[in-house]
Formats: structure tokens, sequence, C-alpha cells
């Protein structure tokens, strides 16, 4: 298979196992379907260890270290609360690498701030967070999936970015193991 036929979630694991990084995940519109989407990956056990679904307001608070005041100034559908959910999922696992997700999938649940299909998705990595703001068109079936294509793309792009001038780091799983 070429580098360019590879799923988005192959070339994710791929630039994790090349700088010897693990991910952790904390969804909520996506409910599990992007650490599946990752799973789904032979050999991906070597690069995942943790998937976290915080759908409601208190399990953000509870497992992420999400703080009130972030949801009830600018809500669980926000910049900041993907932010800290990414940076939380981190602090929780040590994972390298953490991917957030939040939204509103629909059908449901909308409003002329926040409509269905407002996703955010945010990456944490190397003391930087990258988060995209997505407006996203379908059923909510169809509105999940895109989510995780999105963060997949986008979080192979920000790793590859932040990693770049490094090179692969050595083995932190064998030397723990000798």
């Amino acid at each position: 298979m070429s580098k360019e036929d590879r799923t988005k979630e192959e070339k994710l694991v791929d630039i994790l196992k090349k700088y010897d990084l693990t991910v952790a995940t904390a969804e909520s519109c996506t409910g599990g379907l992007l650490s599946g989407s990752i799973i789904n990956v032979p050999g991906a056990s070597e690069v995942i260890g943790t998937g976290i679904v915080t759908y409601s307001n208190d399990a953000k608070r509870k497992y992420l270290g999400v703080k009130r005041s972030t949801l009830k100034k600018h809500g669980a559908v926000s910049s900041k609360c993907a932010s800290q959910m990414a940076r939380g999922i981190c602090a929780q696992t040590g994972a390298d690498v953490g991917i957030a997700t939040t939204g509103i999938a629909g059908p449901d649940g909308g409003t002329v701030e926040k409509p269905v299909g407002l996703v955010y998705i945010a990456c944490f990595a190397k003391g930087k967070v990258r988060i995209a703001r997505c407006d996203l068109s379908g059923d909510r079936e169809q509105i999940r999936k895109k989510a995780v294509e999105r963060a997949l793309a986008m979080s192979y792009g920000f790793i590859k970015e932040r990693y770049k001038k490094h090179k692969k780091r050595s083995s932190r799983r064998k030397k723990e193991d000798e």
C-alpha cells in the first residue's frame, strides 16, 4: 500500500509510532468513534492506551479537569472546553498527545449561536493546543463521522508540525521493560 492509499487513522498511527508517542482521546459528541477508528488500525496498541467518553459536563469535570467556570461561561461546546479536554486527558493518562471532540451532533440541541453540526476539535502536543471549529452538515451519524475525519487529519498535521525537527525518540517502552 502506498503512502497516499493509507487512511487518516493509519497515517496518525504511523506518525505516532515514528516519534514513539502515545495518544489518548477525550470524546463527547463522537462517543468513542474516534478512539474506535484508531484502534481499527493493526498495531494501534503500541500508541493508544486510553479513550474516554465524557458526554456529560460532570464527566468532563471529574475525569478531565474541565473547569466549572469554563462550562458556565462558554459551555461544553466551545474552544475553551475542547482545549481543557485535550490537556486534561494527557494530564490524567500521561499520554504525549491528547485529542478531544465536543459538539452538537443533532438532530436536537442546536441554537442560533451553536447550531447542530458545530464541533470543536482540540489536539494537545508538546505543551501546545491546536483547536479547530467545524461547522458540519448531515444527520447525526454523518456529523459524528465527519468530526472524526477532521480530528484525525488535524491531529496528524499538528503532530507532524510539532515534531518535524525531532528525530525518532529512543523507545521509552523498551527502557521501561528492561
